[in-house]
């Protein structure tokens, strides 16, 4: 008689196969309580930890993701040359201001950043970094923007709180570098 998979077997094989964060109400479809998940994420993110199998478990945009280690990185850009998304630094600054002001309008974030943004806004859509997510209560009813799910992977952020705190002296630090 074959024995059934552990529930942190079963959680590794969902996040391998689904190549994005999965949320923990994903998981529960599993059909164990949330407490069991929680406890057999944690196992399985102890057990990845040493990087023995060259991934690891991170928390990311409101879910669990399966990730590439940081011991076995140099291997993998060796072998598949990954190329990250590029991102003019037009674009880093708009996403910036999107992402710590939000929700913004287009006019707002061309008084903030001092010249126009259409382009490069609508490059940022086109991407799903950005979204609309409401309209202002004001005249015309301009469109507001706002990050997307998306961002959050990208950037490697578990929620909005995550990001690095703004800085008086210069741009936020998503811009440095």
């Amino acid at each position: 008689m074959e024995e059934a998979p552990s529930l942190k077997t079963l959680l590794l094989a969902v996040l391998f196969a689904a190549g994005r964060p999965v949320a923990l109400k994903e998981l529960r479809a599993l059909g164990h309580p949330e407490e069991a998940v929680l406890r057999a994420l944690k196992a399985l993110e102890r057990d990845l930890e040493a990087g023995h199998l060259g991934v690891a478990l991170e928390r990311v945009a409101g879910g669990w993701r399966l990730v590439v280690h940081p011991k076995a990185l140099e291997a993998v850009e060796r072998v598949l040359k990954p190329s990250p998304p590029r991102l003019s630094r037009a674009a880093l600054e708009v996403l910036a201001l999107v992402a710590y002001h939000q929700p913004v309008t287009r006019a707002e974030l061309e008084a903030m950043r001092g010249k126009g943004v259409e382009g490069v806004l609508e490059s940022l859509l086109e991407r799903g970094l950005v979204r609309v997510v409401g309209e202002k209560e004001a005249p015309g009813r301009p469109k507001l923007y706002g990050t997307t799910e998306r961002f959050l992977e990208v950037f490697g952020l578990e929620s909005l709180e995550d990001l690095p705190p703004l800085r008086e002296d210069g741009p936020p630090l998503l811009l440095r570098g």
